[in-house]
């Protein structure tokens, strides 16, 4: 999954309007979108599209509310028989609480398909506990982060300096992620691009983080999707090089290093290549 869109669950125009827009995935979001009178409703509804939805279309995944609150276990209760294709579980502060999830999901009676996704970088405490995600639960698919919910657990001003780039707390928390979620096997997914009108800026910092590793990326409005879904689709360029590097390696034959357009490559360029070729679907 490259893109992966934020909806309030509680409305109905909104998430009517996001099941065209192309997102691989449309998160109904309990949490921070939902004001708290408006909990009981948004769960119902979300129930409710989850049983009515064309399935054939983007993945259906439920945010859920935050651990420490008295909403989530009533979320799991309300939905996990709707089958939703994941939970996102807010502000985690280590595997321990993917567990936690997937054991009530199990309880539940929970599909085996129902995966789940963490935002792992709301707190101070989960930066310190992001290499512990890995084997903690099966049902475990995704380690996204967030910017804003760190700025305010820390007390900041801002999260970006005055070029617009994110300070050394938020770098930290978004490079913990990626190296979290590769240690864990499970997807790494970039955070969301808050200005949705600034284009450019979004397609900036998808390149930089398809660069580093992400394979995906939250978006917060359906603008945003087709550009975050370009940038994550592997380019035929990218491809053919890919193709080229496996043919080059498989004319060699048993050796760690093979020349191919005057550059040096050895195993961990064969590995990206077929890794490239798997995202692609080839």
């Amino acid at each position: 999954m490259r893109s992966f869109l934020f909806v309030p669950a509680d409305s109905e125009k909104k998430l009517s309007k996001a099941a065209s827009c192309g997102a691989d995935a449309l998160i109904l979001d309990l949490e921070d979108s939902v004001a708290l009178s408006a909990k009981d409703a948004a769960r119902s509804a979300a129930t409710a599209y989850l049983k009515t939805a064309d399935r054939s279309g983007p993945k259906l995944v439920l945010r859920i509310n935050a651990l420490d609150t008295p909403f989530w276990e009533k979320d799991l209760e309300a939905v996990v028989p709707a089958k939703p294709d994941l939970i996102v579980v807010p502000k985690t502060l280590s595997g321990e609480c993917v567990k936690k999830v997937g054991d009530a999901i199990d309880r539940l009676g929970g599909a085996k398909e129902i995966g789940i996704g963490c935002v792992a970088t709301e707190t101070a405490a989960s930066l310190f506990t992001l290499g512990t995600y890995g084997g903690a639960h099966p049902r475990l698919a995704f380690l996204t982060w967030g910017a804003e919910d760190l700025a305010a657990a820390l007390g900041a001003g801002d999260n970006k300096d005055e070029n617009g780039l994110y300070t050394g707390p938020y770098r930290l928390a978004r490079t913990l992620t990626l190296l979290g979620a590769v240690a864990a096997g499970v997807q790494p997914v970039d955070g969301v691009w808050k200005d949705f009108r600034d284009e450019k800026g979004l397609e900036a910092e998808a390149r930089a983080a398809a660069r580093d590793g992400f394979t995906g990326k939250m978006a917060i409005h359906p603008a945003q999707v087709a550009i975050i879904n370009e940038v994550f689709t592997p380019g035929e360029a990218d491809l053919a090089h890919a193709r080229a590097v496996i043919a080059a390696f498989e004319q060699a034959g048993d050796v760690g290093v093979v020349a191919l357009d005057g550059v040096m490559l050895d195993i961990p360029h064969l590995k990206q290549a077929r890794a490239l070729l798997a995202r692609a679907g080839q």
